[in-house]
């Protein structure tokens, strides 16, 4: 029992020492503009990521006083657009309805970011490109590199697990982390 929970410890010890400091402080440096031009961040996530991006919207509302948005939190919408379109239509369909604009910020947290061709989270890929014909910023925290998320945002932050099995639990953990980071950071908090 102990050697797992040891294991796992030691394995975020690792992550947190080896997070690449300057992609954060370029977060940061990219939210802050995003606020001072009075854009909004909208969070995606499908699954437990679905839930940090929730949660991520309170804190960014709240404590910098951004205005920040997700899908995710109208499940109405999202069956109804599921059921009309397909889901992976649901999030750059509310970036449209939305009028997502060169001011916003894309934030995608996913532990694999989405892969075209083994035609996986779909919903992300087409969201990042669309954001990316706007001309907004696309934010990602994964736990992958060869997802499409990493690859084609403007800030990818990976959480290199090296246990393979734990990838799922120890990337939404440090979207977690990550993004309490962003809204204690001095040049975000406000309240």
């Amino acid at each position: 029992m102990k050697k797992f929970i040891n294991s796992f410890l030691k394995e975020s010890e690792n992550i947190s020492r080896n997070l690449d400091v300057t992609k954060i402080a370029l977060m940061v440096k990219t939210i802050k503009s995003c606020k001072k031009n009075k854009g909004r961040i909208f969070f995606l996530g499908v699954g437990g990521s679905a839930g940090n991006a929730s949660h991520a919207v309170n804190d960014f509302r709240k404590l910098c006083d951004i205005d920040a948005y997700t899908p995710v939190d109208n499940v109405s919408e999202i069956t109804a657009k599921t059921n009309d379109e397909g889901f992976e239509t649901i999030f750059d369909s509310y970036l449209k309805l939305s009028k997502f604009s060169m001011k916003d910020i894309l934030m995608v947290f996913s532990v694999g970011g989405g892969h075209i061709k083994k035609n996986v989270s779909v919903n992300l890929i087409k969201a990042i490109k669309y954001a990316k014909t706007k001309k907004g910023k696309s934010i990602c925290i994964v736990g992958r590199k060869d997802g499409y998320a990493y690859k084609n945002s403007d800030v990818g932050i990976l959480v290199n697990v090296a246990d393979k099995k734990l990838v799922t639990p120890v990337s939404e953990t440090f979207q977690t982390l990550i993004w309490h980071l962003l809204v204690s950071h001095p040049e975000l908090k406000v309240n």
